[in-house]
């Protein structure tokens, strides 16, 4: 199958080109809102950062940075109320990659309605000059993949999960990249990640990861091998967390773990990574999105319409039941596996071709509902 996408000026590859629009303090927020919905091709994400100086400072400036020079965008357009913390954003994206950035500041257009209005027209620009970009031939290798699973069920380990372990083996095979996310959905299976890892170097950082999760939810108190699964997770027939991060673990398929990245970090070079992220799933799609994941998929036993602003998102249904009685946010169906129409290699190979489709320009479902959902995710509570 032929792969085509935008090449950037810093080497890596888009597969969409968004101008996107990022506010920099949570007051405006509607005001990005604003704006794309008057700029066909732009798309703007809201958060709740009031730019207080927290223990996550850290980790909430890249998170911006990173999403913001995402190569799925054309460019980003800042909206900013012209502060020195914001300075902090900008200059980190201008130092992530070479995505066109624009900066529009509040102290400059004296109104939140002058700032929207320049933004407005400055979208417009923007979208017109993407739109004249055009896709070149691409390699594989381009592709960076982000591995997510959501209201996970018991055909989840059975089904979707190994199917998509099959289409990510495929990627890395021809020199993809592939992370698999959610430290708390691989408890008590750790170990069997840390045997593929290719040190055992590698395989110590996995297992110290998922230890320094484990280690700060006990600290609050909070048993997370009692908490889980989850209420979604029973009513749809998993019976230990054990269980679960089993089943979570086969989205990784069987490829050698290269390394781990801590959240929302890019990996220096393809392989398959391990990235200690929350379980949280807009939280886990932003961490990729930073981290220059331009494509994800997300298995679902429960249904989720959940989708990202900076890269297609594709769902795929672990039974086919949920698939059949909610077609408007599954794009792909794995319960042909349980059911038995279809065999676990052939799934798998419907899902790669899927990716490529996807990576080519065809709509998710959650980019056809206008799912583009983000968050910053926070280790540290934001009150002073």
């Amino acid at each position: 199958m032929s792969l085509t996408g935008y090449k950037r000026e810093d080497g890596r590859w888009g597969f969409r080109n968004h101008v996107l629009i990022m506010p920099l303090h949570q007051m405006l927020s509607a005001a990005a809102r604003d704006v794309e919905e008057s700029a066909t091709g732009a798309v703007a994400v809201s958060h709740d950062w009031s730019q207080v100086i927290e223990k996550d400072h850290e980790r909430i400036i890249h998170s911006l940075a990173g999403n913001a020079t995402n190569p799925n965008l054309y460019a980003t357009i800042f909206l900013s109320l012209g502060t020195p913390i914001e300075d902090e954003v900008i200059n980190r994206a201008k130092s992530y990659g070479k995505t066109k950035l624009v900066n529009l500041t509040l102290s400059n257009a004296k109104s939140i309605d002058n700032l929207t209005a320049q933004a407005k027209s400055e979208a417009i620009k923007l979208v017109e000059q993407a739109k004249a970009q055009l896709r070149v031939a691409a390699p594989i290798s381009a592709i960076s993949l982000g591995l997510e699973c959501g209201g996970s069920d018991a055909y989840s380990g059975i089904t979707a999960n190994p199917a998509l372990g099959v289409a990510s083996d495929k990627l890395v095979g021809q020199g993809a990249t592939s992370i698999l996310g959610e430290t708390m959905e691989i408890l008590g299976a750790e170990h069997l990640l840390a045997k593929r890892a290719v040190t055992a170097e590698v395989g110590q950082q996995i297992i110290d990861v998922v230890a320094r999760y484990e280690r700060s939810i006990n600290y609050e108190g909070i048993d997370i091998r009692g908490a889980q699964p989850s209420r979604g997770n029973i009513e749809g027939g998993l019976s230990t967390l054990e269980e679960k991060s089993l089943g979570a673990a086969k989205k990784a398929g069987n490829a050698p773990f290269t390394g781990v990245l801590e959240y929302a970090i890019a990996p220096s070079k393809a392989g398959l990574y391990f990235m200690d992220t929350p379980g949280h799933d807009i939280e886990q799609l932003s961490g990729f999105g930073a981290a220059g994941v331009n494509i994800t998929v997300f298995t679902t036993g429960r249904g989720t319409p959940t989708g990202s602003a900076v890269m297609p998102t594709i769902k795929v249904a672990t039974n086919t039941q949920m698939a059949t009685a909610i077609p408007d946010i599954i794009d792909l169906n794995s319960g042909t596996i349980a059911d038995g129409t279809q065999t676990l290699e052939e799934n798998g190979q419907l899902i790669y071709n899927l990716i490529i489709d996807v990576a080519n320009g065809q709509l998710t479902k959650a980019e056809l509902g206008g799912h583009h959902e983000f968050n910053l995710s926070r280790l540290y509570s934001s009150s002073l």
